[in-house]
Formats: structure tokens, C-alpha cells, sequence
């Protein structure tokens, strides 16, 4: 079974729980999710079974989409409602909404974040969770990313509902910390919904409890799903064929000019990935 599965992952469950269900009701090993989602977070959660586990990497880079509740006045040690109470301090007076939508366009745009000590990056091949919870801290370099767009949806003193689109690699739970303490209150993130990875959206994406042995393959979408944002290279049969056996293909003028192409051709509506190297393209990923 090869496809993707835009899946509403449910509250309390990992990422890697939603891969075990998978695995067990489609009853195969090779199935692997793009983007972890924490356990308090719902929403789009994006899994490959079979060949399309080899896209996954490109699943993972696109642009995503959030709702989030961020509690303002504490600060807690992940960031979020699971971690203990580090700080309490009182919001500034008469903060407005107004206010808080002038504080968030530092945070938009290309930014540099520091993700947070609770988090499974790793470091000299330890996740940073681990470490943190022995009590460990390291000095964690920030990282660029973007935040597209950043709006508010709700304020509720206080609580405060953002809209957010952001690059990959963006930690919400930072984002609502480091809001926080640019307005010396401190921040935590009480709540999240992932409503969208690349083209995959919550409208479209199917409840875990829904998927049966009997009903999987209908919801499976097509591998090539993964990588629809691409150029396409459209090559005659015998061109394909030749990359399908490791062999380079000139580049013609009415080729695209990207780097990377999904190949297609009548026979072949997804026949792989393939770089451009010069005036040549290179087989990457071929699915024949």
C-alpha cells in the first residue's frame, strides 16, 4: 500500500502513535510520519505509507499553518501546559489588542528562534529532552525562520489566539515564550491546531478513529501528493527510462530551469525526482 494520509491527529496522542495505529490497520511496517505534532496539539498530521515514505523529507519542508492559545503571566519550563510553573508576573496594564498586534510584527518576517530545551533536537546524539529532564541546560543557538503571517483571532485576558504561517522548523511553544517575554509578563501555549502542511489541510484530512482495514485505501492520496509544489519535467518515454537506469538526460531549452523537478510523462504521471546539474538532469528519487 503506497499513498499519503492527511490524518486530524487527536489530542493526547504522539505523532508516533498515529504511525503505530496506521501501521497496525493497514497492516504494514513501512509507514512514517512528516512534522511531529506534541501530544496537546491536534490537527493536520501528514503520513506516508509504502514508497511514498521516501518523499517524506519534502512533506516536512513546507510552509505550515496554526491556530494557537497562548496563556500570558506565567512562563513554564517547556514552554507549554505540560511543564511546571517557573514565573508568574502580572500582564501589562490595560493591554490591548491593538498592543499586542503592534508587539507581534517584531515576530514576523525572517526571524532568528531559539527553540526550546524541551524538544527533540538533538545534541552529540541526545535528544534535548532528555537532558533537560536530568536537570541539564545547554545554550541552544537560534535558528532562522519565517513567520509569514501572524494575526490575531481572539483576546481574552489572558488569552491570547494568534493565526500563524510559518516556514518549517518553527516552534510555536517558542514563539508564545518569547512573546511573553518581550512583554515581561512571560507566555506559555495552552492550546495548538496544525490546519494545514503544504497542500494538505484540516478540512480534508480524516479522523485516526475513522480509518478501518476495510476503508484505509480509499483515503490514501496519491505519492505524488508529496511533492505537487514542484516543477514538473515532462520527458518522453525513453528519457524516463534512461533515468529509471541511473543514466543522465540532457536538458532542453523548454525544460524548467529549477534545481529540482518531479518527472512525469503519459505513461508515467509520477515517475520520480530529478536535480539539474548544469545542461543535464541526474535521477534522485525514481519510482518505477
Amino acid at each position: 500500500m503506497d499513498g499519503i494520509l492527511n490524518i486530524h491527529k487527536p489530542l493526547t496522542l504522539t505523532s508516533h502513535d498515529v504511525v503505530g495505529r496506521v501501521r497496525r490497520v493497514a497492516g504494514q511496517k513501512r509507514v512514517g510520519h512528516s512534522g511531529t505534532l506534541d501530544p496537546l496539539a491536534t490537527g493536520v498530521l501528514v503520513v506516508c505509507l509504502g514508497r511514498a515514505t521516501r518523499l517524506v523529507e519534502y512533506v516536512v519542508g513546507q510552509r505550515k499553518e496554526y491556530e494557537a492559545v497562548i496563556r500570558l503571566g506565567q512562563s513554564t519550563a517547556t514552554y507549554d501546559a505540560e511543564g511546571e510553573i517557573t514565573a508568574e508576573r502580572p500582564l501589562p496594564a490595560d493591554l490591548t489588542a491593538d498592543q499586542l498586534a503592534i508587539t507581534l510584527r517584531q515576530f514576523t518576517g525572517a526571524i532568528e528562534q531559539r527553540p526550546p530545551m524541551y524538544s527533540a533536537i538533538k545534541k552529540d546524539g541526545q535528544p534535548l529532552y532528555k537532558m533537560a529532564r536530568r536537570g541539564e541546560t545547554i545554550e541552544i543557538p537560534a535558528r532562522p525562520v519565517t513567520i509569514y503571517d501572524l494575526a490575531i483571532l481572539g483576546w481574552e485576558v489572558p488569552l491570547l489566539t494568534v493565526r500563524v504561517a510559518c516556514s518549517a522548523g518553527t516552534y510555536i511553544r517558542s514563539l508564545a515564550h518569547d512573546l511573553g517575554e518581550v512583554l515581561g509578563c512571560g507566555g506559555h501555549l495552552v492550546g495548538l491546531v496544525r490546519t494545514a502542511v503544504g497542500p494538505f489541510s484540516l478540512e480534508t484530512a480524516v479522523a485516526l478513529d475513522a480509518l478501518t482495514p476495510e476503508n484505509i485505501a480509499q483515503f490514501l492520496l496519491p505519492s505524488e501528493t508529496a511533492v505537487a509544489h514542484l516543477p514538473a519535467l515532462e520527458l518522453e518515454d525513453a528519457a524516463v527510462k534512461a533515468l529509471f537506469m541511473g543514466q543522465l538526460v540532457p536538458c532542453q531549452p523548454h525544460h524548467p530551469t529549477a534545481e529540482l523537478v518531479r518527472v512525469t510523462n503519459p505513461n508515467h504521471p509520477f515517475a520520480g525526482l530529478a536535480t539539474r546539474e548544469g545542461e543535464i538532469w541526474r535521477p534522485k528519487k525514481m519510482f518505477d
